[in-house]
């Protein structure tokens, strides 16, 4: 099965999420200093979404740092979004806009560090995303 890469603030609420997933997955650091994942297999992408009340800011600046690598870019096939259902029609507005610039389907979205049906859902629907990718690959 393929990777997992998502990036997590200090909070870790996305990180907290990514290992209930029990999935192999690349952090992206949450300091500039520190060197970027370099995935060597298609990959989903999970993004906090970061936005003021004018939706600004939706993609940290390590995500887009991240994507901004051609060869990296080119390995992703997804985005799963989490964001804070407090900011109304911002919520989860990273994914939309990663899956929009990226040209890649936006899988699901959560709040927070997610529930336990968002784990079980994200779980099945992954395993069948990856099975259906591979078989209009094959």
């Amino acid at each position: 099965m393929a990777q997992l890469v998502f990036y997590s603030s200090r909070s870790g609420n996305t990180a907290k999420f990514v290992a209930r997933l029990g999935m192999d997955a690349l952090r992206i650091p949450v300091s500039a200093d520190e060197p970027m994942p370099a995935p060597d297999q298609p990959y989903v992408l999970i993004s906090p979404t970061y936005a003021d009340g004018e939706g600004r800011g939706a993609v940290h600046p390590q995500i887009i740092k991240f994507l901004n690598d051609p060869a990296r870019r080119a390995l992703i096939r997804g985005v799963i979004a989490s964001g804070n259902r407090n900011f109304g029609q911002f919520y989860a507005a990273a994914g939309a806009r990663i899956a929009s610039k990226c040209e890649v389907p936006l899988l699901y979205r959560f709040e927070l560090a997610g529930t336990e049906e968002d784990i079980a859902r994200v779980t099945d629907g992954l395993q069948r995303f990856w099975r259906e990718t591979c078989l209009m690959t094959a």
